[in-house]
């Protein structure tokens, strides 16, 4: 599912390149953009519209100042780590058994994980999640539905631009649960 690699895109560091591609992509019409992308029709109108207008935003910035912003938000602010069981373990040991058993999961799933990072890292997460059918992403997001909404609960009250692309995937899993 096309949304959820955009989402991964989107949530990963914007070098360069990323946001040149997605100037090009999107062109003058994010909301077209958006709406193309998602063909499976899983984002609301209400998201629709939040996500094509982070987009504009961010491509109408100039790349150092989105990349400032980036570094500020994610790397700098532990509450804000997309690395998702830093939320659930801060650096205690457990976290490592916890890792490995997710890379062994994307490995069941014949995904091999990119190396330079960490298998909890939402943007691979994502990845992995775009590879999936509609019901098996959405159960397994409803599985780290807990970790997502802390995550953008933290953005939300630091007035973060990427709050709304946190809440849409932890929505994503809340629906598998409105299904059940």
């Amino acid at each position: 599912m096309k949304i959820f690699k955009l989402l991964s895109v989107l949530l990963d560091y914007p070098g360069d390149g990323v946001l040149e591609a997605l100037r090009a992509l999107a062109g003058d019409d994010p909301q077209g953009f958006v709406a193309g992308t998602d063909a499976a029709g899983l984002l609301s109108e209400i998201e629709t519209r939040e996500l094509a207008g982070f987009m504009a935003t961010l491509l109408a910035r100039p790349g150092t100042e989105v990349q400032a912003e980036y570094v500020q938000a994610f790397d700098l602010t532990a509450e804000h780590s997309l690395h998702l069981t830093h939320h659930l373990f801060g650096e205690e040991k457990s976290r490592g058994p916890a890792l490995i058993d997710l890379g062994e999961f994307y490995r069941s799933y014949g995904l091999k994980a990119d190396e330079k990072e960490l298998p909890d890292y939402l943007p691979v997460i994502l990845e992995f999640v775009s590879t999936l059918s509609l019901d098996e992403a959405r159960v397994f997001l409803a599985d780290v539905s807990k970790v997502l909404k802390v995550l953008a609960d933290n953005l939300e009250q630091s007035g973060s631009p990427y709050a709304p692309l946190v809440r849409i995937i932890e929505n994503q899993g809340s629906l598998a649960r409105l299904a059940a």
